[in-house]
C-alpha cells in the first residue's frame, strides 16, 4: 500500500519502492528506457516489513528542463510521447515542470487584440526547431513561417499535457510577456519604448531573421501585453497556475548597469504578471548570472532580485552542477533558488559529468567518504537488472575519470567528427605536435570556431582514455550475462563511442602533423584510417534505436499535415543538428555542430563528406606543393550541406546488427 498527497507523491512512492526494494531502474526513454526484468512476478513482491516506511519530499519543488529543451527534445513530440514523459516525470517525483508547448497560438490571439495580424506574425515566430530562440528574442522568422495546423495543433497538445500534469498534482509553470514583440508594433506604437536588440550569431545580420525588438517594461504597453498575455492562458487553460517563467535578459543585455534602472524593470515585468495573475511567482533562470558574469555583479544582481517582494520569485541556479551561483552571491541574497544541473549543451551525445557534485551538491556535503561509491554498486545493479562483478567494477572506473570532471569546464563535445574544424593548416600554431602530445589539461577554452579561424580547436578531454577503456572492456566482458538488457546495450553503445571518437580526435591530429611534416603517405594513412573510424562508429550507431538519425526526422514529419508541412519540418529538424543558423557561400553558420549528434546516418551521409572533402584537397595541395584552398573547401562543403539540409532521403528507423558483437569487433580493431 502506498499512500501520499498528491498523485506524484504515489508515483515516486511506487518508484521507490522499484528502486530499492525491486532492483528496477527507468531510465529516459532515449537512454534505454526502463528496466523490469528484476522486479518480481505478482504475488510475489517483496514485504514492506513493520510499520512502513515513510519518505519526506526534502525541498518543496522538484524542477524539470530548460527552456530550449522544448526546441532541442520536445519540439516533434506527439500525444503519446508526452504522456510517456510525464509518466516518467511522476515516478521521478516531479512536480515542477515547464509547460511551453502551443503558446505561439496564445500570442496570436493576443497580438491581433493588438491590430496585429497573421501576415505580421509570418517574420515574428521562427521555425519549430527554431521556436525557444524566437520566444527568448534571439532570432526570429528563422524556419518559419508557422502554419495555422501548426499553432492549433501544438494548441490542443498542450491541453493534453497540462490536463494530464494537472491530474498528477503538478504545477505546471507557464510562459510570460518578455518584451519580445512583432516588427510591426513600431508602427502601430509609435510612441512606445520599443528598441532592437543587437546581433545574435547571424553571419552577417540578415534583417529578415537578425535583430528583434524589444518593448521597454518600464513602457506601460509593456504592462498592457504582458496582462493580457496572462489572461488570455487563464482564459484557454483555466486557473491552474500561478507560477510563470520569464526571461527578459537571457543573453541580452540591459541597455545601463544603473541598479535603479535595472530594478525598475523587474518590478514592471512582474506587475505584467501580478496584473493578469494577482497571486503570481515569478521563475527566472539564473543562467544570465553565469553567461554574462561581468555584466550582473552584486549591485545588479541585487537590484534584479529584490525589485520584487521576497516570495515572489523563484531563481534557478541552472548551472549549479559545474558554476554554483548560490555561492557567490549569498545564495542570492535572500531570493528563494533551486539547485539544477545542466546535462549537456544543444542535446550533444557524449558521457560526461561529475557525480560528486551532484550527490553532494544539493545538501552540500556526502554523509560518508564512500557515498558516492556505494550508490554505484546499487545502481550498476537497478540499471541492469542484476549484480555483475565486472559492471561494478567499470563504473568504479567511470567514477573517476569520466564521470569526475573537476576542470570547470562547462562540456559541448567538440570531437572533430561532429564538429570538424573550419581551418587552414598552413595557420596551425607551430606547437602542433606539442599539443597533439598533451591530451589531458586542467584549463581549456570553450571553442567557437568563427571566434578563432587561426588556431586548432581543442576538444575537451578530462579523463584518461587508457582507463575508460579498461572500463570498456569490462562492459565487454560482462556482455554474455547482460546482452538482453536495453540499458546495458544503449550504454555498451555510448562507452564503444565515446572510446571511438577520442581516438578520432588522435587520427585526425596525426593526419595534420603528417601533412605539416609534407609527408603525403602520412597523411593518406591517418586520413584514410580517421573517414573509415566515421563509418565504423555509424555502424555501431545503428545497433541501438536511440542513435538513429531517422526517428528524428520521421517524427518532425508526422507533424505534418501539408506537403509543404513537411517539407519545411524536415528542413527544420536537419537544419538544427548541423548548419544551425544562416550561412553564406563561403563562412559557415556561427552555430554550426552546436546541436551535433552521434547519430547512425548522420554520420556517413553528413559528417563524413565533409571530411572527405577536406582530406581530398588538403591531400591535392601537398601533392601539387600548393596552399590549400580554403575558402574553396567551404564554398563545395557549405553547398552540400545546404543541399543536405533540403534533401529528402529517407534513413533507418529501427536498429540493425548486434551491438555486442559490434563493439567487441571495434575494441580488437582500434582499442586492444
Amino acid at each position: 500500500m502506498i499512500q501520499g498527497t498528491t498523485a506524484v507523491e504515489l508515483a515516486s512512492g511506487l518508484h521507490w519502492y522499484l528502486k530499492y526494494w525491486c532492483h528496477a531502474h527507468i531510465s529516459w526513454d532515449k537512454t534505454g528506457g526502463a528496466q523490469l526484468a528484476s522486479v518480481p512476478l505478482p504475488g510475489h513482491l517483496l514485504q514492506v516489513k513493520g510499520t512502513g516506511v515513510k519518505i519526506e519530499r526534502p525541498v518543496p519543488w522538484n524542477y524539470y528542463q530548460n527552456v530550449v529543451t522544448s526546441s532541442y527534445s520536445f519540439v516533434w513530440w506527439d500525444w503519446k510521447r508526452w504522456e510517456k514523459e510525464i509518466d516518467w516525470m511522476a515516478l521521478q517525483g516531479i512536480n515542477l515542470p515547464l509547460a511551453f508547448t502551443g503558446q505561439e497560438a496564445i500570442w496570436q490571439k493576443v497580438f491581433k487584440s493588438f491590430n496585429v495580424t497573421d501576415r505580421d506574425l509570418d517574420d515574428f515566430f521562427g521555425g519549430p526547431a527554431f521556436l525557444a530562440w524566437a520566444r527568448m528574442g534571439n532570432l526570429h522568422g528563422w524556419g518559419g513561417p508557422l502554419s495555422q495546423n501548426w499553432l492549433d495543433q501544438q494548441l490542443a497538445l498542450q491541453k493534453k499535457i497540462l490536463s494530464r500534469m494537472i491530474e498528477l498534482g503538478m504545477v505546471p509553470v507557464l510562459p510570460s510577456f518578455s518584451g519580445n514583440v512583432p516588427s510591426v508594433f513600431k508602427k502601430l506604437f509609435p510612441s512606445a519604448n520599443i528598441t532592437r536588440l543587437g546581433d545574435w550569431n547571424t553571419v552577417d545580420g540578415d534583417p529578415r531573421w537578425c535583430c528583434t525588438y524589444l518593448l521597454d517594461p518600464s513602457d506601460a504597453l509593456f504592462i498592457d501585453v504582458g496582462q493580457a498575455f496572462i489572461r488570455q492562458q487563464m482564459k484557454e487553460y483555466g486557473d491552474i497556475t500561478n507560477i510563470y517563467n520569464c526571461d527578459t535578459f537571457n543573453e541580452n543585455t540591459p541597455p545601463t548597469n544603473e541598479p535603479a534602472y535595472i530594478s525598475s524593470l523587474g518590478s514592471a515585468i512582474y506587475e505584467a504578471m501580478s496584473r493578469g495573475n494577482k497571486d503570481a511567482v515569478w521563475l527566472m533562470q539564473g543562467w544570465l548570472f553565469y553567461s554574462d558574469a561581468a555584466f550582473w555583479r552584486e549591485p545588479q544582481m541585487k537590484a534584479l532580485l529584490h525589485s520584487i517582494p521576497i516570495g515572489k520569485m523563484i531563481v534557478l541556479d541552472l548551472f549549479a552542477d559545474v558554476k554554483p551561483i548560490w555561492q557567490m552571491s549569498s545564495q542570492f541574497y535572500g531570493v528563494p533558488y533551486i539547485w539544477c544541473m545542466l546535462h549537456n549543451f544543444g542535446g550533444n551525445i557524449e558521457m560526461y559529468g561529475i557525480l560528486d557534485s551532484i550527490s553532494s551538491g544539493p545538501i552540500d556535503a556526502c554523509t560518508s567518504h564512500n557515498s558516492t561509491m556505494d550508490w554505484l554498486k546499487i545502481y550498476s545493479y537497478r540499471r541492469y537488472g542484476q549484480s555483475n562483478v565486472e559492471m561494478e567494477k567499470a563504473w568504479g572506473i567511470l567514477y573517476h575519470t569520466i564521470y569526475n570532471c573537476t576542470d570547470g569546464i562547462a562540456d559541448h563535445n567538440k570531437d572533430y567528427i561532429v564538429e570538424f574544424p573550419d581551418i587552414s593548416p598552413s595557420s596551425f600554431s607551430s606547437d602542433l605536435s606539442k599539443r597533439r602530445a598533451m591530451p589531458k589539461v586542467k584549463k581549456h577554452r570553450r571553442f567557437v570556431l568563427s571566434e578563432v579561424p587561426a588556431s586548432l580547436p581543442h576538444p575537451h578531454l578530462w579523463y584518461s582514455t587508457k582507463e575508460a577503456i579498461k572500463a570498456l572492456e569490462l562492459f565487454l566482458n560482462a556482455g554474455n550475462d547482460l546482452s538482453g538488457s536495453l540499458t546495458y546495450r544503449y550504454d555498451l553503445v555510448d562507452l564503444t563511442r565515446q572510446s571511438l571518437s577520442k581516438l578520432a580526435n588522435e587520427m585526425y591530429l596525426d593526419a595534420m602533423n603528417a601533412y605539416q611534416k609534407k609527408d603525403p603517405n602520412g597523411l593518406n594513412f591517418h586520413m584514410k584510417k580517421f573517414l573509415e573510424l566515421i563509418v565504423d562508429i555509424d555502424t555501431l550507431l545503428a545497433s541501438d534505436d536511440n542513435f538513429l538519425l531517422g526517428p528524428w526526422l520521421e517524427s518532425a514529419k508526422s507533424l505534418a499535415m501539408t506537403e509543404n508541412e513537411r517539407k519545411q519540418y524536415e528542413w527544420n529538424a536537419r537544419t538544427q543538428v548541423t548548419m544551425w543558423y544562416d550561412n553564406t557561400k563561403t563562412e559557415q553558420s556561427k552555430l554550426h555542430d552546436y546541436a551535433n549528434k552521434f547519430w547512425s546516418g548522420l554520420l556517413k551521409s553528413y559528417y563524413l563528406p565533409r571530411a572527405s572533402k577536406y582530406f581530398t584537397r588538403l591531400t591535392k595541395s601537398l601533392q601539387e606543393n600548393q596552399s590549400f584552398q580554403l575558402e574553396e573547401w567551404r564554398k563545395d562543403w557549405i553547398a552540400y550541406s545546404n543541399k543536405w539540409q533540403s534533401a529528402m532521403e529517407l534513413y533507418a528507423l529501427k536498429a540493425t546488427g548486434d551491438a555486442l558483437a559490434i563493439s567487441r569487433s571495434l575494441f580488437r580493431k582500434y582499442l586492444s
